[in-house]
């Protein structure tokens, strides 16, 4: 056997999946991506037609209905960027840290990013969105580089439940962090309110150009180190073995993961549970093979904010829900499931 053929080895879960089966997933997905795209831009305080639609995408913009359609263009594709990033940085973080219940914000990788933007705001009045953005991925790093240091501490190393739990007790005491910064400052706590809630409401095409860079920069980097993933599954010795340089990887990796999730959390606020409830659904669907997985979990990352955006517009009329409300309400019953369910300390 060579060395590229030894160097990944796929658990039998992911073997098991073959792959007429994957394309017909993937086609399913797109096309229900698809669809929700469209609702996205159809429902709203103002529903609109399909001839609406197809008559504001020609460029006709004189109607109030036509209006709301090209309001609406942005929203979703903003929708479509985040919800990608963040499945694929929970996808990332689970096989790094071989944790089924790791995600950016339970780790605390959206409170450190939420609570540097903070900062950056109240006391030094940054209102660059370069600098939002770079103050972001600086603060997901830190939280990420502080939870995995507390959870190593102590015999046995980091393990999964440790950084679990250190992981929970960072995200609760930085978003506690982000509210005493706010409170006082009533100004920057009214302009940024419905932020710390996490949306898509604000979308515009200077916003959306900002975060395609960072996203496309980490879902490269994850996807560039998906057959790594696929060695750490077995276990770091057996990885190690196999030949795989288990401590890059890992590093890699999670860069990656930092980034995606920084990014989303500048532009669109701190949304929980979508890297937590995708990257399990899609192993339902593809296996666990990552070379799979990220790729699908992009995709159904970016329809469940679709469809949790449409939701909140939909139920609250003429007002709506933040989509960040709305996964909560998703992943929280998710979220007992695993717990519930996985008995397992590792993926």
């Amino acid at each position: 056997m060579s060395t590229i053929e030894a160097r990944a080895p796929l658990p039998d879960t992911a073997l098991r999946r073959p792959g007429a089966v994957r394309l017909a997933w993937l086609l399913a997905t797109l096309v229900i991506l698809a669809g929700l795209c469209v609702a996205s831009v159809a429902f709203g305080v103002r529903e609109v037609s399909l001839a609406e639609i197809f008559a504001a995408l020609g460029g006709d913009a004189n109607g109030v209905s036509q209006g709301a359609v090209i309001a609406r263009i942005p929203r979703t594709v903003l929708a479509i960027l985040v919800g990608a990033a963040l499945g694929v940085a929970g996808a990332a973080m689970q096989a790094v840290t071989r944790n089924p219940l790791a995600d950016p914000g339970i780790f605390g990788l959206t409170g450190g990013a939420s609570l540097a933007v903070v900062i950056g705001l109240a006391f030094f009045g940054l209102a660059s969105p370069y600098a939002t953005l770079a103050l972001a991925v600086t603060g997901a790093a830190v939280a990420a580089v502080f939870v995995y240091a507390v959870g190593s501490l102590g015999r046995g190393g980091a393990t999964p439940l440790k950084l679990a739990l250190a992981g929970a007790a960072t995200s609760a005491a930085l978003m506690s962090l982000v509210s005493a910064v706010l409170l006082p400052r009533v100004d920057v706590l009214e302009s940024f309110r419905f932020w710390q809630i996490g949306g898509v409401g604000g979308a515009t095409w200077d916003r959306i150009a900002l975060l395609v860079p960072a996203v496309l920069a980490g879902l490269a980097i994850c996807l560039l180190t998906a057959r790594g993933m696929n060695s750490l599954a077995l276990g770091d010795e057996l990885a190690a073995g196999l030949g795989e340089n288990v401590t890059r990887t890992r590093l890699i990796a999670a860069g990656g993961a930092v980034i995606l999730c920084g990014a989303a959390t500048a532009v669109a606020g701190p949304i929980a549970f979508v890297g937590l409830v995708i990257p399990h659904f899609c192993r339902l669907l593809v296996g666990t093979d990552h070379r799979w997985l990220l790729p699908f979990s992009a995709i159904t990352g970016a329809g469940l904010l679709i469809a949790a955006d449409i939701v909140g517009r939909v139920i609250a009329r003429p007002t709506e829900v933040q989509v960040g409300i709305v996964t909560a309400l998703i992943g929280a019953p998710f979220f007992i499931w695993i717990v519930r369910r996985q008995k397992v300390r590792e993926l």
